[in-house]
């Protein structure tokens, strides 16, 4: 058996008609070569086999350099994916299954199942594969449906002044930002103290617009302070990920950059901890925000946990209603064949270095969640429990359990149960300097 060199480039003839591994170096020539800077170390797979084949062998070696967990993972000769998938019957199936028990390595300390345990159809809890490429080569990946803001008020409670809104979504910044920018313009005219953020349906989104609501929220006084950081594995962080040397780091216009004189890839991101901390940047002219009271279920995971994370240090905040999804991981697309691949490959930290909600974030004070509630409507029972609570009719405690929260498989969020969709996606990722 030959051993397959994952930077080498071979001849078009050779191959025969067979779509070789990497179709995903779109723009690289079709022609043998010696191999651009990997080491014969990381010389590991064969050279020959089906297209197939490759995909199988490409989903691992990607995982190997990239998933936020590589450090379990075993070698590709002890892992052999072509073994173990390559008779499955639906080629996709074939590699959903691979990609799922790569997932399942990795056992969370506190309950004793893989961080990505779940009961849903043996999909991973978040890493997932599409049909279809990322659009922007992956540092802009992935498209997120829905409406961003799906409902509006202004409450008065004696001399107290409340706004509520609900957000169904984080679509991209550049199809919401002038929605949201007249949403919180609106509510900054009364001055309210209150912010009543209801996240019940909120799956996630894109990252950057969570965070553009964050800075919509707070005041200018959190200027500089830190809102969170992303902790990618030790081989991206060290700039050691040779494999994404194949993937194309295109600009925000989808469009090839040059770097150091060549064109970039994804193997030129600055992944340190220090290049992907983000810290607060006052957005429009609400100022007066104290208390932050969110309603939240089993359907508010990804960007919108990243959310609340970001807030937590910084404000009086409680959550209400019922637990949350928990996904404090995010991923970018990886184009393989005609895949699109998101391997969880950061952690959220907030600014107090806090992460650990896999299990999802217990609320202070639970609420049954009704069925197809009016948003907004005061006599509904989650925005009627936060409204006491604020008026001070309910004392807020957190929920003390010995238990592990069970996914809610009837509430899980769109962005899990639909496979073609996806959920906490990073699209500003930031070439080395």
């Amino acid at each position: 058996m030959k051993i397959y060199n994952t930077g080498r480039i071979y001849d078009c003839k050779r191959i025969k008609g067979i779509i070789f591994l990497f179709l995903i170096v779109a723009y690289t020539s079709c022609k043998k070569d010696k191999p651009i800077g990997i080491n014969e170390e990381e010389v590991v797979s064969p050279t020959t086999g089906t297209r197939t084949e490759f995909t199988l062998d490409s989903i691992f070696l990607y995982a190997k350099q990239v998933y936020l967990w590589n450090d379990v993972l075993p070698g590709y000769n002890t892992f052999k994916p072509r073994e173990k998938y390559g008779n499955v019957q639906s080629e996709i199936s074939a590699f959903r299954n691979e990609l799922f028990d790569i997932s399942q390595f990795k056992l969370n300390q506190v309950t004793g199942k893989p961080f990505e345990f779940s009961t849903y159809n043996n999909l991973p809890k978040y890493s997932s594969l599409q049909v279809g490429r990322t659009t922007g080569g992956g540092n802009r990946a992935g498209v997120i449906n829905g409406e961003a803001v799906l409902a509006k008020r202004l409450i008065r409670l004696d001399d107290k002044v409340i706004a509520y809104m609900a957000l169904g979504s984080f679509p991209s910044l550049s199809n919401t930002k002038s929605k949201l920018d007249q949403l919180f313009d609106e509510i900054a005219t009364d001055k309210p103290k209150y912010l009543i953020l209801d996240l019940r349906s909120n799956g996630g989104g894109y990252v950057e617009t969570a965070e553009y609501v964050a800075n919509l929220i707070v005041s200018s006084a959190l200027n500089g302070k830190i809102m969170y950081s992303e902790q990618f594995n030790q081989i991206l962080q060290s700039g050691k990920a040779t494999i994404l040397r194949h993937q194309p780091y295109l600009d925000e216009n989808g469009k090839t950059v040059m770097y150091n004189g060549r064109l970039a890839t994804l193997a030129d991101v600055d992944y340190t901890e220090s290049g992907n901390t983000y810290k607060f940047n006052k957005k429009g002219s609400l100022e007066s925000i104290q208390d932050v009271y969110i309603i939240v279920s089993g359907q508010t995971a990804s960007a919108s946990e990243l959310l609340i994370s970001c807030l937590k240090p910084y404000f009086n905040l409680k959550l209400i209603g019922e637990n949350t999804y928990g996904k404090p991981v995010g991923f970018f697309g990886i184009n393989i064949d005609q895949y699109s691949v998101y391997l969880s490959s950061f952690l959220i930290k907030n600014a107090k270095g806090w992460s650990d909600y896999f299990n999802g974030m217990e609320p202070d004070l639970n609420v049954t969640m009704p069925n197809n509630p009016t948003l907004g409507d005061t006599e509904e029972a989650c925005l009627k429990a936060a409204i006491a609570a604020i008026d001070g009719k309910i004392q807020l405690q957190p929920k003390k359990s010995a238990s592990i929260s069970r996914l809610n498989l009837d509430k899980m969020p769109l962005a899990l149960i639909d496979k073609d969709s996806t959920g906490m996606i990073e699209n500003r990722l930031k070439l080395r300097h």
